[in-house]
């Protein structure tokens, strides 16, 4: 099969398309066919540390952690499943490829009126703001929800599936034109954090959790805005994973201060997410309430363009590659 290769750390250009071998399901596992493959910072950082992964210089890794396609073979234990369901999945690695393997229990039916193509945007979006914001954060029914980076991937669905469920949202972004999308959206109260200070505009709003992938000094500052007893949930730290806080902001308000990756998560976390996601997040995609936002796609061969448009933050919503 035809997949894109880490071939060593690097830029964009050591992601080259290769023959490689045709991945076989084991007995708990399923097949797909796959028709797009979700790009995520996560495959960048991969891309530019693959040398940390004990790998020899002969080894290769193949990236992505989201597909949509058809199933085209089954486990000899897998029941819930069967060939030709479209599905899209949750997986570790390998997406950028035609063809992976994937655990059974960490796939999805393609929701109503969502494109086989576009499913590919779900997962990782939809499983990393539930696990993070319902899970780690706890939001309750009445509380306030900020999300830095509104126009991100996660930033569009996690805002939507919020609203949907009837949380007061509140969001960042870093251009008139991010502000304009998300204010068109209708999602929430939107600022444009490089023309306003987040935590002097919301420091009154007494918001419950936040969902931070900056880190750096927006840490002290989101703590700062937080309500008493208030989440911070951190994700990523693209400015800077070292951070200097006060503790006093924490002990004082009996905040809690948490985070996670959702890659190294156990098969069996990933599959308790997968069924709390399709009972109350599916249906608000059958209801039309939420949408994946798609921003470009890309052929297979041209991945390397994909994680540069990554790289450079001007995309809204997902980014995507096609085996077509």
């Amino acid at each position: 099969m035809k997949a894109i290769n880490i071939t060593k750390s690097g830029g964009p250009e050591v992601l080259q398309l290769q023959e490689s071998p045709k991945p076989k399901p084991d007995k708990n596992q399923v097949l797909i066919k796959v028709k797009a493959a979700g790009v995520n910072r996560s495959d960048v950082i991969t891309r530019q540390n693959i040398d940390l992964y004990g790998k020899t210089s002969q080894e290769t890794l193949i990236p992505g952690l989201e597909v949509s396609g058809e199933i085209i073979q089954v486990g000899e234990n897998v029941k819930d499943k069967k060939i030709g369901d479209k599905v899209c999945a949750l997986i570790a690695s390998g997406g950028y490829a035609e063809f992976v393997a994937v655990d059974s229990s960490h796939c999805l039916p393609v929701p109503e009126g969502i494109s086989l193509t576009e499913a590919a945007g779900i997962p990782e979006t939809v499983f990393t703001v539930w696990f993070n914001v319902f899970h780690l954060g706890k939001l309750q029914p009445g509380e306030k929800l900020l999300i830095h980076g509104g126009t991100s991937g996660i930033g569009t669905m996690g805002l939507q599936m919020a609203k949907a469920l009837g949380f007061k949202i509140y969001t960042t972004a870093g251009s008139d034109e991010k502000t304009d999308f998300l204010n068109k959206m209708n999602l929430g109260t939107v600022i444009n954090y490089k023309k306003e200070a987040f935590e002097k505009v919301f420091k009154d709003e007494k918001i419950d959790v936040i969902l931070d992938m900056v880190g750096g000094d927006y840490t002290q500052k989101n703590l700062e805005i937080l309500n008493q007893k208030g989440r911070l949930i951190n994700i990523n730290g693209m400015k800077n994973m070292e951070v200097n806080i006060d503790l006093r902001t924490i002990m004082s308000k009996n905040l809690n201060l948490t985070g996670s990756f959702l890659k190294p998560q156990s098969a069996e976390v990933k599959t308790q997410i997968a069924q709390a996601v399709e009972q109350k997040i599916w249906p608000l995609f059958h209801s039309k309430q939420i949408h994946p936002v798609i921003y470009k796609t890309f052929p297979l061969k041209d991945a390397a363009e994909a994680h540069r448009l990554m790289e450079n933050g001007n995309h809204i919503g997902k980014i995507l590659l096609t085996m077509d």
